[in-house]
């Protein structure tokens, strides 16, 4: 997401920091560098030359200009004032805290149609039920499209989340659904009652005065506008007309994943002065990610987040899958095939490695731009039907699998026996590392492993002691 931002702004902050003393002439031209790079991405004109003023009254004062690192100074307001412009005075979150009131917490959901309000509403719920623990109850008033009903009641039975829907919901009006929805909430103690709404394709004064309707029935803790993060300025204006109409309290910008201008995200709090809550990363139903004002200015500003993939990693990895290969790897037991497969789908589970390259710092991703990405998420998935076409004590003692093995194998995967051998060498090359400490000291030289077992103060005390022998000998 953000490639083109991110690429420019990574640049950017490379020169800045090489910088040994800031003047008025080159803070001009980094200055007209970040604002190009921000209107190339789509940002809104009044939020660049905002943006803009703020970095210039900061960056020729009194401290940066009589820093040690001047360069680096300038680095830290630009993402400050990245910060300050991605977050909000009141970013507090009031959804996310668990009440004891006997009512459930309300979630309205609002938006035009296509910006995927409905799947917004689903992923919520699912965000709020595996982080929070939260029993969470959906619902849906569109009485316009005939299947969103349906849409929201599949998706609900699909992540196990409850479902209301009114016998007669077909001859009711919105307000008498969401009535009876949150009737049924607390009478059966939900946590959350996540309300979706009727989406239109353009703005029209019925859509709102049903909203302003539905809004002052219900009484939400949150008022959420979703919002297609490509539609780019025209979504700002649509989100401010909202705005006017229903007092938002948060917006949620969605296809984050597919927009790689990132010009939505910087202007619509700032356009609107709504904070942002959530962010629709990918088209799967776990695809969600509640948004953090310092960690997104450092991926745009190309530093990564490493504590969101730590995070992802977290609820993607099973603990029980890893607490078993270390034990077993504690108990002197081989590393198999079955364990390198499992490796590869909590790989996949991630996302694959395009989503992991995503989290980490610009210099890392720099070094993995040669890398094709695409061949290498087909070959895990070809890896992966290797291995299931294999017995399981080939599985299990990969050591038997000889020439006759190799092409039966590849016939019933549908690959090469090359690929096949692929496979085993790469496999070998983990199962040594894991063998001798690779995973912890190991180190490369070109494409082949060298490994190396202990710290280097243990290596250098083998040295020293070696040496001494040495001198003895000698003596």
């Amino acid at each position: 997401m953000f490639e083109n931002l991110t690429k420019k702004f990574s640049s950017i902050v490379k020169e800045i920091r090489g910088k040994a003393r800031i003047t008025e002439e080159n803070s001009a031209e980094m200055l007209a560098e970040i604002r190009y790079a921000l209107l190339e991405a789509d940002v809104a004109l009044p939020v660049v030359k905002n943006f803009i003023t703020k970095i210039k009254e900061k960056s020729l004062g009194k401290e940066v200009l009589s820093s040690l690192t001047p360069g680096q100074s300038i680095v830290q307001i630009v993402n400050q004032e990245l910060v300050t412009l991605l977050s909000s005075d009141n970013d507090e979150k009031p959804f996310l805290r668990m009440t004891s009131a006997n009512e459930p917490q309300v979630i309205l959901m609002a938006g035009l149609q296509g910006v995927g309000k409905t799947t917004t509403a689903a992923k919520i719920g699912l965000w709020l039920s595996k982080k929070k623990k939260a029993k969470v109850l959906l619902t849906s008033c569109d009485t316009y499209r005939p299947a969103a009903v349906d849409q929201l009641r599949i998706l609900a039975n699909s992540i196990n989340i409850d479902f209301f829907e009114n016998v007669n919901s077909s001859n009711l009006n919105p307000n008498q659904i969401g009535a009876d929805a949150l009737a049924y909430a607390t009478k059966y103690v939900y946590d959350y009652l996540i309300v979706d709404t009727a989406g239109r394709l353009s703005l029209d004064k019925n859509m709102m005065n049903e909203l302003q309707d539905l809004h002052n029935d219900l009484h939400p803790a949150e008022t959420l506008f979703v919002v297609d993060s490509m539609q780019g300025q025209n979504a700002i204006t649509v989100a401010a007309e909202f705005n006017n109409s229903v007092k938002l309290t948060g917006i949620v910008l969605t296809k984050v994943d597919g927009d790689s201008r990132g010009g939505t995200l910087l202007s619509v709090k700032s356009i609107t002065g709504c904070p942002i809550r959530f962010i629709g990363n990918s088209e799967k139903i776990d695809g969600l990610e509640l948004f953090e004002a310092k960690r997104f200015a450092d991926r745009i500003l190309g530093m990564g987040d490493i504590l969101t993939l730590v995070e992802k990693a977290q609820d993607s990895v099973k603990a029980e899958d890893s607490e078993k290969l270390v034990s077993k790897l504690k108990s002197g037991k081989k590393f198999d095939l079955n364990d390198y497969r499992t490796q590869l789908s909590q790989v996949r589970r991630l996302g694959g490695i395009s989503t992991i390259l995503n989290y980490l710092p610009s210099a890392i991703r720099d070094k993995a731009q040669n890398l094709d990405t695409i061949n290498l998420e087909q070959n895990t998935k070809k890896q992966d039907a290797i291995i299931s076409s294999m017995t399981k004590k080939e599985r299990l003692v990969p050591e038997i699998i000889k020439a006759q093995r190799k092409k039966r194998i590849a016939n019933g995967s549908g690959n090469t026996i090359p690929e096949v051998n692929k496979l085993l060498n790469q496999f070998n090359t983990m199962q040594l590392m894991l063998k001798k400490g690779g995973g912890i000291g190991g180190e490369f030289i070109g494409n082949k492993p060298r490994l190396r077992s202990g710290s280097i103060q243990d290596r250098r005390k083998t040295r020293r002691q070696k040496n001494r022998i040495k001198k003895r000998r000698k003596r």
